[in-house]
């Protein structure tokens, strides 16, 4: 059976948000990979489904009444996700709020932090300490929110939701953002919690092959870190 679900992605933290989503929900998908260091996000035909070239993006042949419908920001296709299944989402509107409030948290905080900390410590042409120290502190004091949080609750709602599959796979980076995850016990308990799960472990493998390790050629930076700048003359 055709799937009707074309996730356009690269195996970045949040490409994993929609493979965990996907998967948890055992929604039947296609792969469209996104390499992300060669420029395939600036491709006339992603832009159309993603105007702000950036991956994941979602494209639902099987949407509302029948219809095609395209998304992007992974916040935003977590969210459709959880509307179109009605799975890990709180139905009663408190507990829909109070999920939503800690996607945001994510989106607006984890993701940009975690992002900026990554690429100070690990990108940047040469160490620049200020935004190395900004970034990592940042980056401690998110995850003392979350450590709070956490504090005799197993997951960031009463059950399992998107905002656990939102911060999760940012938060497993954190040995790359330097900081000791013993620190943050609860924390810790929640990622050895979320890792466990079937889905998450097969969703952590999509596109894992296409992974690049070693040094980041002047291109693939390029790519990266500079193609942006052009695309909004």
């Amino acid at each position: 059976m055709d799937a009707k679900l074309d996730l356009y992605t690269w195996p970045t933290p949040n490409g994993h948000k929609i493979h965990i989503m996907l998967e948890e929900c055992g929604l039947a998908y296609n792969v469209v990979p996104i390499d992300i260091g060669a420029g395939d996000q600036f491709k006339p035909e992603f832009l159309k489904i993603s105007p702000n070239n950036k991956m994941p993006a979602l494209v639902d042949r099987a949407g509302p009444a029948g219809r095609t419908i395209s998304l992007f920001e992974s916040g935003a296709i977590l969210l459709y996700l959880a509307e179109k299944t009605g799975k890990f989402m709180a139905h009663d509107p408190r507990g829909r709020y109070a999920t939503l409030c800690w996607v945001m948290f994510q989106m607006g905080g984890i993701g940009p932090m975690f992002g900026q900390c990554n690429h100070f410590r690990k990108y940047a042409p040469e160490p620049i300490p200020y935004a190395i120290d900004r970034y990592t502190n940042e980056v401690g004091r998110l995850l003392g929110v979350l450590d709070r949080r956490l504090n005799k609750r197993k997951f960031l709602m009463d059950d399992y939701s998107i905002a656990d599959m939102a911060c999760f796979p940012w938060v497993r980076l954190h040995e790359n953002m330097g900081q000791d995850i013993g620190k943050f016990p609860n924390v810790k308990r929640w990622l050895e919690a979320i890792e466990a799960r079937p889905a998450v472990q097969k969703a952590l493998q999509v596109l894992s092959e296409r992974r690049r390790t070693g040094p980041m050629d002047d291109r693939t930076r390029e790519m990266l870190f500079g193609a942006a700048q052009y695309q909004r003359r």
